[in-house]
């Protein structure tokens, strides 16, 4: 199977149109079309479904086209990281974080990194929920920058702590829960998730830390916006990092629940796979995110 006839099919996949995508590789349309052909012919099924509106995936053509996209990202990420072992730090890296870490930590890590490895270009993802770390385990990212899951399995995910973090109950700040003194109190309310599934997500963990069962979703979001904007808006509560919940932006319109239980105590970290942890961009980007949370802290003093 030849690489050459892989990046072809992703193309046409990627373009929906076969000219096109004979266009983005500077090729024929008959020779991306052979080279198409070719993998068909050798794997005996027919990949793509040709109309006069374009080309979509068969099942089989979907397979092929999303492993073939896992291989050539992994074959890029091999040529920045030999480059980069022969001291030419050049490449790309594809950065994923949480708010709190694009708020307090990320920028002044960039501000460093980039003046140290401007050949490297940096790309960031915000995330709010990130505990399954599917990005990161499907190679799309190489560094994850978040709350260190629980129950990670052994060597599945290396971890570096960066920062302790509190994740405090919000709610509008007109609202009458906003005067709630247990979670007990709260168990009816109307909960906002983050995530993409309506399991709990943060607030699962706090609840099941005091012995509570988890309350029901009234909405899951997966956008900072989005929490925000239901929280300030409606009689909703949810969970947020105490220093996003005190900025002067959010603070004039949501305010802390002062619940005996306290805050989800969690720890902010710097998260990469095995593989990727040798690469020297990877290791050189999570320095740079050390020392910024090192300063943080040091700012910050007792307020952690």
């Amino acid at each position: 199977m030849k690489l050459q006839s892989l990046r072809a099919l992703l193309a046409a996949v990627e373009t929906g149109s076969l000219r096109n995508a004979a266009r983005r590789l500077g090729v024929s349309q008959p020779a991306l079309t052979k080279a198409i052909r070719e993998l068909e012919l050798e794997l005996g099924a027919p990949l793509l479904l040709r109309s006069n509106t374009g080309v979509a995936t068969t099942p089989q053509g979907r397979v092929l086209a999303d492993r073939a996209k896992s291989v050539e990202r992994e074959l890029a990420a091999a040529v920045d990281q030999i480059r980069q072992l022969g001291g030419e730090m050049v490449g790309s890296l594809h950065v994923a974080a949480v708010p709190l870490a694009l708020m307090l930590l990320v920028p002044e890590a960039l501000r460093t990194f980039s003046a140290s490895y401007p050949g490297i270009r940096l790309r960031i993802d915000e995330e709010l929920y990130m505990a399954q770390l599917s990005k990161l385990r499907a190679g799309e990212v190489e560094v994850a920058v978040g709350p260190m899951p629980q129950g990670l399995p052994a060597g599945d995910i290396v971890v570096e702590p960066l920062m302790p973090i509190q994740m405090v109950v919000v709610t509008g700040k007109s609202s009458p829960l906003a005067r709630a003194k247990s979670l007990q109190e709260l168990f009816d309310a109307r909960w906002v998730f983050t995530g993409t599934s309506a399991d709990g997500g943060y607030a699962k963990h706090l609840f099941a830390e005091h012995g509570l069962p988890v309350p029901k979703a009234s909405a899951v979001v997966n956008s900072t916006l989005g929490l925000v904007s239901l929280i300030c808006g409606g009689d909703f509560v949810g969970l947020m990092p105490r220093q996003i919940a005190a900025h002067p932006m959010a603070a004039a319109y949501m305010r802390t629940v002062p619940i005996k239980e306290g805050a989800l105590q969690a720890t902010m970290a710097a998260m990469t796979r095995p593989e990727s942890a040798l690469v020297p961009a990877v290791r050189q980007f999570i320095a740079h995110l050390s020392r910024a949370a090192h300063h943080f802290g040091h700012l910050e003093g007792p307020a952690w």
